[in-house]
């Protein structure tokens, strides 16, 4: 084989290993974070990963030929594909410029992170070092989210551009999307479970809940779940109930008006599910 090819191939083994080291590292450092409805899901991926890595950690450098440490990468970044939900579909990369000093590549990739599709581009200058220690520099970073969750998530896209922190976006973009799915199947939830009492006016993709006792004509409750992306990049859910109340019901039932405020202090204790489940039983009661 050509030097030249094999030097290629090498290097791309090397950064595929790096990056599949500070993906582990970044993801062992955060397991505790933001996702914690799915804790449980999230420890048995990591530990997953330290098995394949404990078991043997020079499988790599061991494997008698490149195609071999080729499929053994791919499964590893399959692996990681399936963990973080981020799944690349196109993949190209061209050599721009090289020199002793440095070498810059354009990249250019587009995928899904579970619902949500996303197109990267950007350029990869890399500083020619023979000890390893050398940096590498994302610049011109363009993304494209197909996305209409959240005006903050697009402000955060921006500041992700200007910066050209790609872990930071990942990471956040994997957390936002965990949370859309993680209301659609909430919402889903809800409407299978009192299809008489639930109504979703913008579909499982919404962002709010309606509802209704028909023994309370004119009454209803809306239940609104934004996803908030702060300019850390830190990914939160904010929920609050609306209340619409004709001036009878709000009478003679003193828990309608106090129900946002009852709602705002279950979050608290309860979390998100066993919230709604409260209010939706306390409507179905009316009292």
């Amino acid at each position: 084989m050509n030097n030249n090819i094999l030097q290629v191939y090498e290097d791309e083994i090397q950064s595929l290993e790096n990056e599949i080291k500070m993906l582990t590292e970044e993801y062992e450092c955060n397991q505790h974070g933001s996702m914690a409805y799915s804790n449980g899901k999230t420890t048995k991926a990591m530990k997953s990963i330290k098995k394949k890595f404990q078991e043997d950690p020079k499988q790599y450098y061991s494997s008698p030929n490149l195609k071999t440490q080729l499929a053994l990468l791919e499964s590893d970044f399959s692996f990681l594909m399936k963990f973080t939900g981020v799944w690349f579909k196109n993949y190209s990369r061209k050599q721009l410029e090289k020199s002793g000093i440095k070498t810059v590549y354009k990249y250019r990739l587009s995928g899904n992170c579970q619902s949500v599709p996303f197109q990267l581009e950007f350029q990869l200058t890399e500083e020619n070092q023979s000890d390893k220690n050398g940096y590498a520099v994302v610049t011109d970073l363009n993304i494209i989210i197909e996305s209409e969750e959240s005006s903050d998530l697009s402000k955060f896209v921006s500041r992700a551009e200007e910066s050209g922190n790609l872990l930071l976006f990942f990471k956040s973009l994997s957390c936002f999307s965990e949370w859309c799915e993680h209301r659609k199947y909430t919402l889903a939830h809800f409407k299978n479970k009192y299809p008489d009492v639930v109504a979703l006016p913008e579909g499982l993709s919404g962002d709010c809940l309606i509802l209704k006792n028909f023994e309370l004509s004119g009454f209803e409750l809306m239940i609104v779940w934004k996803i908030y992306v702060d300019k850390d990049g830190k990914v939160v859910p904010v929920l609050d109930l609306l209340n619409k109340i004709p001036l009878p019901v709000l009478e003679n039932k003193k828990f309608a008006s106090a129900m946002p405020h009852w709602f705002r202090s279950l979050l608290h204790v309860l979390g998100i599910e066993a919230s709604i489940e409260a209010v939706i039983k306390s409507l179905c009661r009316g009292k």
